[in-house]
Formats: structure tokens, C-alpha cells, sequence
């Protein structure tokens, strides 16, 4: 898929390399779209350049009002992080509305941002909190807004030599709410149908430190002096609705005002037709959506819930805490390399030096596979399966340093001194783990393909929350498929395993 995989310690290197193999190159950080665009010859890349190793890139600060997030923070930071869930709220709701455990261990907001699908949750999130994307060059530095950034389906202003090296958007103030919704085909691991964010500002903090209360005209809460509305899966790129945040200056919120800007934003779209949804249904949803995000503003819940066979539900924040993030005992981040940079390339000399399941190991040959592959091919390691090859099942779940990652969407190069655990690595010699021994107790072991990575999962999760409740593992099992649909015995494998804890 790529001939050259480089490693760099600094961002001065990335950028070098940049200039140097031109449009050929491409950065690389949770990889989880940019992999299955390679192996479907979607996408080109003959050099990949890892910035993940890089120091201080994982980090989200306050700055002079800014919210600054680095370019290599995942979504599973985002939700972990409390200056984000409060200072830019709609854009910690999106990013854990976004696929599943493990692929939020890997996927980046940044990735997500230049992937530039209108889709992706968390461009619809950062437009509407007027966030900009800070690009770099060995050449300069510029900084773009949303809007200038985005120029249609899948393009970018990102220039071939450029990365973003910071996403920053100006902090919520005291006297401003903002929320996201989404409609998807299911509660977890869907592509969105329709989303939208909404910011207001209010003319004076909510009473209470809430959002406005019901009322109507007559209500004393305060006046919404600026509103942002934006829209995305509904136009080739995410789009905002002037008329509908015009709808809603100057008054407080009440139900006329509401009704009125969710009928505005509707009449704003200019609906897509394809395999999810059809035009006139995607813009009623958008009414629908920007009706109960308004309202959940005033009512001071700051969130919806969303998806499900119904679709779409109503009320309650959605934001839980203390979700699993299947990052075991971790605090999330992973390993920096120190030195000089590495590279990995086709017919070189530089191996892949790892330790797995508690051997080190060094590896050639396997630059252009994932981890996956080298771990089945070339260590002979076939616990870890294959079971869809673009991160749906959850079957290929492995630990590196500790985090739960899907083999099949990480390169092998990037395992690169780093410790992998598989679930033939589980076992202590002749006694199993906890998870292998309940499942055999539970009869949660159907077909067996999709074991290993259920119990993968469900051993990260034990790491993580040694006694959690029901639902804080079936949140931790969101990321893994069984094709046998035996999720009970599995759910209560993994709770006999913590009752043994």
C-alpha cells in the first residue's frame, strides 16, 4: 500500500519530509481513514509520515480565549478532557458519537476535519463554535477559518507540503450553550444521516448557570443576542443557516422562535439523495434535529440522544461519565520515540522491533502491511482475525501500549517500540485470564471467529473499571460484532469475570 513509512520526533522533520516527497507523501495519525482509502485504491501514497510519536501534539489548552486542540488528540481524549466538554461542548458531544472504542483510540479530530466528508460529525461541531485550522508548512504558517478551509465533497485547502499543527476555536463564555445532534441508522459505529450544532450567545448568563427555562414571550430569561447554526450530510460540504440564527436574535427562546428557526433551517438545505437517505427525509430531519437542540439549550440538558432502530429520541444529556474508553490502565496517550526519526521502507534494512506478548521480537520484512498481517503472517499470531478488514467487527483487537486498537486499521510500522498484547497473550502459562475462563463458563464461545476480540475488549475494559455496571460494558463492547447474536452469555461473561475481581 505505501513503500515508505517514516517515524519523525518533531515537527520541524514532518514538515521536512513533506517538502521533500511532494504530493507522493501523505501524514498519517490514527490512519483509520486514510488505510481503508489505500487499500481500496481510493487514495495514493507511496510515503507515510506518523506524527503520533511526536511530543505534545495530544494536548488540548486554553489560550488568551482559544481552546487549542493538537493535531494528534483522538476522540477518546476529547471525551476525557474537561476543558473541552466545558469550554467547547458540541465538539467533545461529537467526538463521542463517533465510531466505537477502539477506533476512537486511533482516530484524530484532525483526521476527521480533513477527511472533509460532510458527514463527519465533528467539522458540523467545530463550524458552528467558529473554530480554525492552523496549517504549516516548511514554507510558513496560515490560518484558516471553516470556511475557507472547506471547498466542496472531500476537498481541502490543505496544500500537499502543509499539516495541521493546531485546531482552535474561541472558548464558551458563561453567557453561551451550544450542543450536537445527529441522526444515525443505529446507536453506534454510523455514518450520520443528518447533523447538526447549534451555539447561542445570550445577552446574560442563564439563570443558574443553565440555558434558558420554557417560557414564551412574557419569559425573563435572557435575550439571544448571537446564534450559529450548522448542518452537515446535507450539502456536499457542512453549511450554516443564516435565516434560522437570525430567526432566533434578539428575543429569548421560546417555542414560536424555536419552531420558526427549525422550519428555517429545514428551508436552507439543499438535501443529498443516497444510499442512507433520501432528499425530502433528510430535510425533514433537519427540522427535527434543530428543533430538540434548541430546545435542549433552553431547557438546560446539553444534549440529545440519538439513534437506535427508531432513530431518533429526545431529552436527556448524552454525554454520559465515566464511560470505558478501553484504554486499560493508560491514560490514553501512547509512546513517544526519542532520537533520530525512523524509517520503515520496502527492501530496507531498518526492522520492526516491537515486544509482543512479552517477547521482543524484530520483525522484517512487513513495512507495507498492517498489524493485523504482520501479527498473523510473519509471528503466526492467528488469534487476531480478520473479520471485515475496515474496523466494523472489532474482531482484530489487540493492545498496544495498553489501548485497545483495531490491528487491521493500524500499520505495522507503527508498532515499531511499541508492547502488543494479543489474546494468546492473555493467559498466565496454564491459568487463563479472568475473560477466557468466564466465556467458557457462560458458554459466551459461539462460532468462535469474533472471541479473541470480544475478549480483548472485555479484558481492557476490566483493566479500566475493574467492577463496572451492565452498561458501562455493553459501552465497552460497542466496537465488537458477533454474527451468532449472542451478546447476552458475552455480556455476562465479562460480568462474571468482574465479579471474580
Amino acid at each position: 500500500m505505501w513503500q515508505t513509512y517514516y517515524t519523525p520526533t518533531s515537527v520541524d522533520e514532518a514538515l521536512r519530509l513533506l517538502a521533500e516527497h511532494g504530493p507522493e507523501a501523505r501524514i498519517i495519525a490514527g490512519g483509520t481513514d486514510l488505510l481503508i482509502e489505500l487499500q481500496r485504491g481510493v487514495r495514493q501514497a507511496r510515503v507515510l509520515i506518523d506524527v503520533t510519536r511526536i511530543c505534545n501534539l495530544d494536548q488540548v489548552h486554553l489560550d488568551d480565549g482559544l481552546v487549542h486542540v493538537g493535531p494528534t488528540v483522538t476522540h477518546n481524549l476529547a471525551y476525557a478532557s474537561d476543558l473541552l466538554v466545558e469550554r467547547g461542548f458540541p465538539l467533545a458531544l461529537a467526538c463521542w458519537r463517533v465510531g466505537t472504542p477502539q477506533l476512537r483510540n486511533r482516530g484524530t479530530i484532525a483526521g476527521n476535519l480533513i477527511t472533509a466528508s460532510p458527514a463527519n460529525d465533528t467539522i458540523t461541531a467545530l463550524w458552528a463554535l467558529d473554530g480554525r485550522l492552523t496549517l504549516q508548512s516548511a514554507r510558513g504558517e496560515r490560518t484558516l477559518s471553516c470556511a475557507d478551509f472547506y471547498q466542496g465533497m472531500r476537498q481541502t485547502a490543505l496544500a500537499p507540503d502543509e499539516m495541521v499543527t493546531d485546531i482552535a476555536f474561541p472558548a464558551l463564555g458563561a453567557n453561551q450553550r451550544g450542543t450536537f445532534a445527529k441522526l444515525a441508522l443505529r446507536r453506534t459505529h454510523a455514518i450520520s444521516v443528518v447533523n447538526a450544532a447549534a451555539v447561542l450567545t445570550f445577552a446574560s448568563p442563564p439563570r443558574g448557570g443553565r440555558p434558558p427555562l420554557r417560557g414564551g414571550a412574557g419569559d425573563r430569561s435572557p435575550t439571544v443576542t448571537r446564534a450559529r447554526i450548522t448542518l452537515g450530510s446535507v450539502a456536499p460540504t457542512v453549511i450554516r443557516a443564516p435565516e434560522a440564527e437570525g430567526a432566533l436574535v434578539g428575543a429569548p427562546l421560546s417555542e414560536e422562535r424555536i419552531a420558526e428557526a427549525a422550519g428555517l433551517a429545514a428551508q436552507a438545505t439543499a438535501c443529498i439523495d443516497d444510499i442512507r437517505a433520501g432528499a425530502s427525509y433528510r430535510r425533514e430531519i433537519v427540522g427535527v434535529l434543530v428543533r430538540r437542540a434548541l430546545a435542549a439549550l433552553r431547557d438546560g440538558s446539553t444534549g440529545l440522544t440519538t439513534g437506535g432502530s427508531a432513530g431518533l429520541t429526545t431529552g436527556q444529556a448524552e454525554l454520559p461519565p465515566d464511560q470505558p474508553m478501553l484504554w486499560g490502565r493508560t491514560d490514553g496517550r501512547c509512546r513517544r520515540l526519542a532520537g533520530r526519526t525512523v524509517c520503515h521502507r520496502d527492501g530496507g534494512l531498518e526492522p520492526i522491533e516491537c515486544t509482543v506478548n512479552g517477547k521482543n521480537v524484530v520483525v522484517q520484512g512487513a513495512n507495507g502491511k498492517t498489524l493485523l498481517e504482520m501479527l498473523r503472517d510473519d509471528l503466526g499470531l492467528t488469534g487476531t482475525k480478520e473479520g471485515c478488514a475496515e474496523g466494523e467487527c472489532g474482531a482484530c483487537t489487540v493492545w498496544m501500549d495498553g489501548i485497545a486498537v483495531l490491528a487491521c486499521l493500524t500499520p505495522a510500522p507503527r508498532a515499531h517500540g511499541t508492547q502488543i498484547v494479543t489474546v494468546e497473550g492473555l493467559a498466565q502459562g496454564e491459568e487463563l485470564h479472568p475473560v477466557q475462563q468466564a466465556f467458557i463458563d457462560e458458554g459466551a464461545v459461539q462460532c468462535g471467529y469474533c472471541t479473541p476480540g470480544f475478549i480483548m475488549a472485555g479484558a481492557s475494559l476490566l483493566e479500566e473499571i475493574p467492577h463496572p455496571t451492565r452498561g458501562q460494558i455493553v459501552a465497552g463492547l460497542t466496537g465488537n460484532l458477533c454474527r451468532c447474536t449472542g451478546y447476552y452469555k458475552i455480556v455476562r461473561a465479562v460480568e462474571k469475570a468482574a465479579e471474580g475481581k
